[in-house]
């Protein structure tokens, strides 16, 4: 781990002799660390939503952060590493393509370059574009993540094009290695990604795509802040022969420390094989957000009702899971 760290210090040093940022351009250090309780109110104790992260049982470890950046006038750097349960989720293809490689540990590694106010090339690896939850918990409401997050791509290694104009319109064309192979392309295959953004005051749009041979994902992700103190936010996507669902973020601010979340899901598999062709589930969790300075206590409490009794109970099946986290996730 020492040696990763410190090579991630080497390169960025390196990148910034080379292309000469100047004093004007310091590396940043800033990262996360969060840890959970998690319990069921009505299944054996080990059972869990099929969904990604928050799915260990009592006390459980989410993942450590590190996220060292170097930003210039034109180009910029970034290696972010995660540790953990929640960070080996997030790389899971990794060691499966290389074991005892050391990229199962790289969430995002890449470089860019400013070619203009509007445009900017991005070659390395980086999440992904598509959905309204992301990886770090420190950019999510609800601790734990939905089905459509969860069967969705997280990261991407490939090369991408941003533009961003001054009426709130954005692009972004890429290609990339198959979904998730974040270290090197195996299959020698490739996949192409759109996304049309639209961006003014309160409200923001994304429609997404994702291509490749046979498949294809589409996704759109909107948020728009009705009050000062109420935002509202959408994600439905559909995934070709895998799985379609749809989903609502509800947030209600009491005051500067204190907030309230409420996501309802429906997640239909068409081919995923988590559940039977044309098997669904509903998720509903509410959560709350009381921040202490860079700490944010996350109590949340989740039902998911499946179309089928799916959920190990003793001697017997359910058709829901009820269970409790609390969760506390620290951002530096």
């Amino acid at each position: 781990m020492n040696k990763i760290f410190t090579s991630c210090i080497i390169i960025l040093s390196t990148f910034n002799l080379i292309y000469g940022f100047g004093d004007t351009t310091k590396l940043t250090i800033n990262g996360s660390a969060d840890v959970y309780y998690r319990a069921n109110f009505n299944a054996d104790y080990n059972a869990a939503p099929n969904t990604s992260f928050a799915n260990l049982p009592g006390f459980s470890l989410g993942m450590g952060n590190i996220i060292l950046s170097q930003e210039g006038d034109k180009f910029g750097f970034t290696c972010d590493l995660v540790f953990g349960p929640r960070g080996e989720d997030a790389t899971f293809l990794s060691p499966e393509l290389r074991p005892g490689g050391s990229s199962n540990i790289v969430n995002q590694l890449y470089a860019y370059y400013q070619l203009s106010d509007a445009v900017t090339f991005t070659l390395g690896n980086f999440n992904t574009f598509l959905g309204y939850e992301v990886i770090s918990p420190t950019g999510n409401f609800n601790y734990s993540t939905s089905y459509m997050f969860s069967y969705g791509p997280f990261s991407h290694t490939g090369f991408k094009m941003d533009v961003a104009l001054e009426s709130g319109l954005s692009f972004m064309g890429g290609i990339f290695n198959p979904t998730d192979a974040t270290e090197f392309n195996n299959l020698n295959e490739y996949a192409g990604g759109i996304q049309i953004g639209y961006e003014n005051g309160g409200l923001g749009v994304w429609l997404n795509g994702l291509f490749s041979d046979g498949f294809s994902q589409f996704d759109i992700t909107a948020g728009y802040d009705i009050s000062d103190v109420i935002y509202l936010g959408l994600n439905a996507t559909m995934a070709s022969d895998n799985f379609s669902g749809a989903a609502a973020y509800l947030q209600l601010s009491a005051n500067d420390n204190l907030a309230f979340g409420l996501r309802g899901e429906y997640f239909l598999d068409q081919g995923l094989g988590l559940f039977e062709i044309d098997d669904s589930v509903f998720d509903l969790t509410l959560s709350a957000n009381y921040n202490v300075g860079n700490l944010t206590l996350i109590p949340e409490f989740r039902l998911d009702t499946f179309s089928k009794e799916i959920v190990p109970d003793s001697e017997t099946f359910n058709d829901s899971l009820s269970s409790f986290v609390l969760a506390a996730v620290y951002g530096f």
